[in-house]
């Protein structure tokens, strides 16, 4: 039970920051009005769901320009490295 929820906890996650990165860049383009109070608060609430773990990562990573790796290397963590892991802990723990 604790191991399907915290496997669908990080794939939300994973969804919140794609819809993140396709947000920030409809505003960067002007596809939305990012004085609208609602866009406001859609950027407002997924930037503080998605910087706490993003910020360590750019850090972390060399500087190359205006392209911001970071949410490119927090999925493939997650998808190759935690969730992976998260299996290996509670197969470890049905197993003992």
């Amino acid at each position: 039970m604790i191991f399907i929820l915290l496997m669908r906890l990080l794939n939300i996650y994973c969804w919140v920051l794609l819809a993140s990165c396709i947000f920030i860049n409809l505003c960067i383009f002007g596809v939305l009005d990012a004085r609208k109070s609602f866009v406001q608060r859609a950027g407002y609430f997924l930037e503080a769901v998605t910087e706490p773990v993003l910020a360590p990562v750019r850090r972390i990573l060399p500087d190359l320009g205006g392209v911001d790796f970071s949410p490119m290397v927090v999925l493939l963590l997650i998808r190759y490295a935690v969730q992976p892991g998260l299996i290996e802990v509670f197969r470890y723990i049905l197993a003992g």
